[in-house]
């Protein structure tokens, strides 16, 4: 009898700590969730360096499986008090696989995203970019390509039809700058040298379509960089 009472006692108090110990844990994880979003003050005195960094260790985390616990919904309730003040703006491809925010672990009002199939620049993200850093501050235009690209095959494939014909032809100087080195079209790789390229060319698009956007980075209120993403590895590559 004696035996079957220590026994109990001792299954009640492990089972009293298990759930002490899940408490605390879950009490955790409730303190851990962020709420908060950028503000003016926050953003304002970062310099472009600076947010490229957190940009790399937003991707760090994510390819590391350490990203943040965020509340969205509290985050758009104070966002919709406050305003938003991304870090900065983001143009890339529409694949479904390159979740922007997720890839840089961030959160609501953290960043500007545009997208377009091929990453490729046209005069309404050109002003949308205005917009994100002339009137919302932000501090970095990414031009963000991406390996396994559908619409660089398609390129490399030569499809038409419609106004992908148009939205296509904008990938063509990358295709040709990559043939004229010898790369072999019809392998992945190559193709992902030509996406690799591609950005290169629409951060030029950028300067070249933007006067008040290539004026902000020679004045150093911005930088406009390319960067690739890695589908098997979830890493992006800043060029």
């Amino acid at each position: 009898m004696k035996k079957i009472i220590f026994c109990a006692t001792t299954i009640a108090a492990l089972l009293t700590s298990c759930q002490g110990t899940q408490t605390q844990s879950e009490s955790a994880q409730t303190d851990s969730v962020e709420t908060h979003i950028l503000h003016a003050k926050d953003v304002d005195p970062l310099t472009p360096d600076q947010v490229i960094e957190l940009l790399k260790e937003g991707n760090a985390s994510f390819v590391e499986h350490h990203t943040h616990n965020r509340d969205a919904v509290a985050q758009l309730k104070e966002s919709s008090h406050d305003g938003q003040h991304p870090l900065a703006i983001v143009l890339s491809c529409i694949d479904a696989r390159v979740p922007v925010e997720i890839i840089f672990d961030k959160g609501v009002g953290d960043l500007f995203v545009t997208r377009v199939a091929g990453n490729v620049v046209s005069g309404d993200i050109l002003g949308s970019m205005e917009y994100a850093c002339g009137h919302s501050g932000s501090k970095v235009v990414v031009v963000l390509g991406h390996k396994q690209c559908g619409a660089v095959h398609s390129a490399c494939e030569g499809a038409h039809g419609g106004n992908l014909t148009e939205m296509l032809a904008k990938i063509n100087p990358a295709i040709e700058s990559e043939k004229a080195k010898g790369t072999n079209l019809e392998e992945q790789e190559g193709q992902n040298l030509v996406s690799r390229q591609n950005a290169l060319n629409m951060v030029e698009a950028v300067r070249q379509g933007s006067e008040e956007l290539r004026e902000m980075e020679a004045q150093g209120k911005i930088k406009i960089i390319a960067a690739m993403f890695d589908l098997e590895t979830g890493h992006v590559e800043f060029i």
